[in-house]
């Protein structure tokens, strides 16, 4: 077999956009850079493909590494490769996004990052590289797809109402939802189901507890 000695070999590097929801809001994860290039500025968690790793394998390790956060919905969306995109050089990036209630997860800032930090989707610090380029690539990847796939229940407690549902919705398309239209929508669909139990405590009136069955959600498809 003839090996490919006069291909130009280029560094390959994977980032996460790591989106959570917390208190009605559309959250990103985070970190703070401890080394340069961008050392002190805020970047989407990333690193280099290590050995014989795949991108899928780099990019879970990557996660842990940089913020304790593994087991996830991941997926990826993107591949970002002009040529300065990087001031070491060029490097080739293979983005995904993951999906986490992040009220479930604490960040833990590991290796090379000083700190990692949740922030609102809508209110970004600077951010190093191109990532702002890969966030916004991000967003939509997110949109599309869960106009085809039920991933929003990534992002939601186990049992949630449809208001939090419909919250959860506006947050991720940056709109106003009618409330009515909505709830038609949902109702009509088999793999979202009452849980029978309401929820407890605050002001209003308890709402029903809403569950998404994954199981009846794959049987139907």
């Amino acid at each position: 077999m003839n090996r490919l000695s006069r291909v130009t070999m280029y560094p390959i590097t994977v980032d996460c956009v790591i989106f959570g929801y917390k208190e009605g809001e559309l959250m990103i994860a985070l970190i703070e850079r401890k080394n340069p290039p961008f050392k002190g500025s805020w970047a989407i968690p990333g690193g280099f493909i290590e050995g014989d790793e795949t991108v899928e394998e780099g990019a879970i390790r990557e996660l842990k590494e940089e913020t304790g956060i593994d087991d996830i919905y991941l997926e990826q969306f993107h591949v970002f490769s002009k040529p300065k995109r990087d001031p070491r050089g060029r490097v080739i990036t293979v983005a995904f996004f993951a999906l986490i209630n992040s009220e479930q997860f604490e960040l833990v800032a590991n290796e090379d990052a000083a700190k990692a930090q949740w922030w609102s989707a809508y209110d970004l610090p600077h951010l190093a590289f191109d990532h702002a380029l890969i966030f916004e690539k991000a967003l939509e990847a997110l949109r599309n797809t869960i106009r085809i796939k039920p991933i929003a229940f990534e992002l939601l407690p186990k049992y949630f109402t449809l208001t939090q549902l419909q919250l959860l919705y506006e947050q991720i398309f940056g709109m106003k939802i009618d409330k009515r239209n909505f709830r038609k929508k949902i109702q009509k669909l088999e793999y979202i189901r009452s849980s029978g139990k309401l929820t407890k405590g605050g002001r209003h009136r308890p709402a029903m507890l809403y569950q998404f069955n994954l199981k009846l959600y794959r049987r139907i498809q």
